[in-house]
């Protein structure tokens, strides 16, 4: 799969179908290997002699001086260490400065791994091309690559966080160390994932300089909003299983003095990487936050390795849970939960990733004999005036051991913390084995403005275990809603409590039963995108105007069962008939309105070839199929506004959507617009009004195409990525590029 904004072609990335983009610089020979991930092929980097192996990029690549860039490729060699570079060069191709090198990694392996480096480009650069290196004890030794990256730095969407501190791919100047503590980089071999692109080169390296504690902090200071919940994580390497990892997260005042400090202590499951977590909500009075990681009781030198840290504002597990992350997901301990009643105890699970449904860990409850308790969460605020409406209590459960019954309740409290009551279901037993998801539904009182989880558990035999994990509070509604939009001409469609990844095809359905497949961010929605939320949004451009269409959902999960969904009717209105819609299916904050002056007069041509025999009345006609409908739609802007927004429309020459009110003899139709005309109506030079004249050519519908958008990216991004809004506009052409992330070259 290409790895998205890659300056690289797909062939020069993957090295397949072979790997013409790369030639030889320095003591190699260049073969197409095999036991690629990204693709079947690899690129074989063969030594001629002993000594230094390099080999480049055939294509330099546009750069901007003073912008950051980031090159990785996936290595794999038993004998040699590798590093990767960057060559800037001139508009000519002549070195500027000398190669960004990565350093080389730490130790020699036959397993695929990441090597990287990123930097910013220096004064005069307006070239650079890829350098990979390796060094050879002799001839005829073979060095392998494949999936590499070059272009803007890869980062976390929604991180607080530079892309020079999430990761020390530049340097470590974004981290300060604490006492006892020497920061550095290194290049440890790590077996990241293919597809895993924001890890996995250079990780930060906190080294212990003598017995005691080791830390470190990010030096930048975030701006964060009090009374907002915050996740901070990062992938934390141990030196052993038995050491004393942590990651925290630290709120500061407009002064800079310390309001909190939220930890989450990781339970190594190996020295390996695990993804550890801490969050909390920004008290009163912050203004700012900060990250730390570190290592309590380390001997001397021992290092604690770091990679892709993370501030962002705390996701839910489930939309409109009213359920903090940390309550939630116990990534960093019990949170608010108690036992109320019995004789269980609970507890955050470990190690590490051995029991969890979201995240790493998940709530444990042992009990020691065959009785029942109660636990209970802290007291959460309800959406305002949720007196009376319904609520849905959802939680995810394995039995570990022995077996349970579960009673499924909330305790609702009014604004001055009076308990209204518990409502409870009957009690049933606990499925198993592996991880279930339970529901409830309950009415909150007339006086709600809080409730708590309230489960009542029972053992059914001594020492028995049970799990919970993703536990989501929130307002029942919907499954399925559809509304219509007359000023945008669209539908959306809004699915709730989704399966994250399960597979989803959305179709749209017409009065006749005419099903079109739907368009996503990524192409069509045809049962080969997976589900990443599990709310998920749709708006529908192409829909018919002035039709009743309804939606059909069908969801395949990873075992191969498949769940339907079926909205209800709505039509998009389109009161007047004199205008028609021009829209672009990939961009369509470009759709817009235009009045039509005269319809095309439509003509189908055909490839025909007329052979006249002699002696014979009638020719021989060999003919291909009928072509497409070809004709002029003749159209009039009415103002300056308009005339600019058609021209916007038109400018990237893409496949259009023509759309009519039903009736006017036309269905909608995918259209290729030839060479247009625009000409005045006459009247005065300052008269607005305009004539174009589009030669239509009709089209199939763009089935890869997926709707254009920023894929998650928010202003937060950029603002943390630009030093000013005046870089950003140095960076960019036009807002539509910022919300593409379209750099200029």
């Amino acid at each position: 799969m290409p790895i998205p904004g890659n300056m690289l072609s797909a062939a020069t990335e993957s090295m397949d179908p072979t790997f013409t983009g790369w030639r030889v610089r320095l003591n190699c020979t260049l073969l197409s290997g095999t036991g690629g991930r990204n693709g079947a092929k690899s690129l074989s980097v063969k030594s001629s002699a002993a000594g230094e192996v390099q080999a480049e990029t055939v294509s330099m690549y546009t750069v901007t001086a003073g912008q950051t860039y980031q090159v990785f490729a996936d290595s794999s060699s038993a004998n040699e260490v590798e590093r990767i570079g960057l060559e800037w060069l001139s508009r000519l191709g002549t070195p500027v400065g000398s190669i960004l090198w990565s350093l080389p990694t730490a130790s020699a392996s036959s397993s695929w791994h990441r090597v990287g480096v990123a930097g910013v480009a220096p004064p005069g650069a307006l070239r650079v091309r890829i350098v990979l290196s390796s060094t050879a004890a002799g001839a005829a030794v073979s060095h392998y690559w494949e999936n590499v990256y070059l272009g803007a730095p890869i980062r976390t969407t929604g991180n607080l966080l530079s892309f020079a501190t999430e990761t020390p791919e530049i340097d470590t100047s974004a981290w300060a160390a604490g006492a006892n503590t020497t920061v550095s980089r290194q290049v440890p071999m790590v077996s990241w994932a293919a597809t895993w692109y924001w890890a996995g080169a250079h990780v930060l390296a906190l080294t212990a300089t003598g017995a005691g504690n080791v830390s470190a902090t990010t030096v930048e200071n975030p701006v964060v909003t009090p009374g907002v919940e915050y996740l901070a994580y990062t992938y934390l390497a141990p030196p052993t299983t038995g050491s004393n990892c942590w990651v925290e997260l630290r709120f500061f005042d407009g002064s800079g003095t310390q309001l909190s400090a939220t930890r989450g202590t990781l339970a190594p499951a190996s020295t390996g990487y695990h993804r550890q977590r801490a969050s909390a909500v920004a008290p009163a009075g912050a203004a700012t936050c900060r990250l730390a990681v570190g290592m309590d009781s380390a001997t001397a030198a021992q290092v604690l390795r770091v990679e892709q840290s993370v501030i962002q504002v705390a996701p839910t597990v489930q939309a409109g849970s009213v359920l903090p992350y940390a309550d939630a997901s116990f990534e960093q301990g019990v949170a608010g939960w108690t036992k109320t009643v019995g004789v269980a105890t609970i507890a955050r699970s470990t190690p590490w990733g051995d029991v969890a449904l979201e995240g790493s860990y998940s709530l444990t409850v042992t009990s020691s004999t065959a009785t029942a308790s109660t636990i209970r969460s802290a007291r959460f605020p309800l959406p305002a005036g949720a007196g009376g409406l319904g609520f849905r209590l959802q939680f995810g459960e394995t039995v570990t051991a022995g077996g349970w019954t579960v009673t499924r309740g909330i305790r609702w409290y009014d604004a001055s913390n009076t308990d209204l009551g518990l409502t409870t279901t009957s009690a049933a037993t606990v499925p198993g084995p592996g991880w279930w998801s339970l529901s409830a539904d309950h009415t909150a009182p007339a006086a709600a403005t809080q409730a708590a989880v309230e489960l009542t558990l029972t053992a059914t035999s001594t020492n028995s275990v049970i799990n919970l994990d993703k536990v989501a509070l929130w307002q029942a509604l919907p499954l399925v809603t559809l509304t219509a939009s007359e000023s945008t001409a669209s539908l959306r469609l809004t699915l709730r409590e989704l399966s994250v990844d399960d597979l989803i095809k959305v179709w749209r359905v017409t009065e006749d039963g005419t099903r079109t497949l739907v368009r996503g961010p990524s192409g069509l929605f045809d049962g080969t995108v997976a589900i990443t939320s599990d709310l998920m949004v749709i708006d529908d451009y192409e829909a018919p105007l002035a039709t009743p269409v309804f939606y059909r959902v069908e969801m395949t999960s990873p075992g191969g069962g498949t769940a339907i969904r079926n909205s209800s009717w709505a039509t998009i209105p389109h009161p007047d008939i004199n205008v028609a819609w021009l829209k672009d299916p990939s961009a369509p904050q470009r759709n817009m309105q235009v009045m039509v002056k005269q319809g095309p007069n439509w003509a189908r041509p055909v490839e025909q070839g007329v052979y006249r025999v002699a002696g014979r009345r009638n020719a021989v006609v060999l003919s291909d199929v009928r072509g497409g409908l070809e004709g002029e739609l003749v159209i009039w802007t009415r103002s300056d506004e308009e005339r600019r927004n058609l021209h916007w429309l038109l400018d990237p020459g893409r496949v259009l959507l023509w759309q009519a009110t039903p009736g006017m003899g036309v269905d909608d139709l995918y259209v290729s617009v030839g060479a247009i005309s625009e000409n005045r109506v006459g009247g005065p030079a300052t008269e607005s009004w305009r004539e174009w004249s589009l030669p239509l050519s009709e089209v199939d519908m763009p089935t890869t195409v997926g709707v254009g958008g920023s894929a998650g990216r928010t202003w937060q991004d950029i603002l943390t990525e630009f030093a000013s809004w005046e870089a950003v506009r140095d960076t960019y052409a036009t807002w539509e590029h910022v919300l593409l992330d379209q750099r200029r070259e």
